[in-house]
C-alpha cells in the first residue's frame, strides 16, 4: 500500500473535524489513516493553527540545518586535532 503524506493544513483540518464532534473511527476510515496516526497528530498539532504549524515546520528545518553545521564543525575539529597530534 502506498504511503500517503498529508500537509499540515490537511492534518489540522482533520483535527478540526474531530473537535467539531466527528467520530474518530469514522474520520480515520474516511481519510485512510489509523487511529494511532490520528492521536499522534493530535499530540503534535492539537490546538494550533495553520500559520503556527508552518512556523513549527520552518523552525524544525532550521534546527536540522544548525545541527548539521555543528556536526560538520565537530568533525573538522576532530580532524585538525588528529593531524596536530600526529605531528608532535
Amino acid at each position: 500500500m502506498k504511503r500517503r503524506r498529508f500537509t499540515e493544513e490537511q492534518i489540522i483540518g482533520i483535527l478540526k473535524e474531530a473537535e467539531a464532534g466527528a467520530q474518530i473511527r469514522e474520520l480515520s476510515r474516511r481519510h485512510g489513516i489509523t487511529e494511532h496516526t490520528f492521536f499522534r497528530w493530535r499530540n503534535k498539532y492539537g490546538g494550533i493553527d495553520v500559520s503556527e504549524a508552518r512556523r513549527l515546520k520552518a523552525l524544525e528545518d532550521e534546527n536540522r540545518q544548525l545541527k548539521r553545521i555543528v556536526a560538520d564543525q565537530a568533525l573538522n575539529l576532530q580532524v585538525l586535532k588528529d593531524l596536530l597530534g600526529k605531528k608532535l
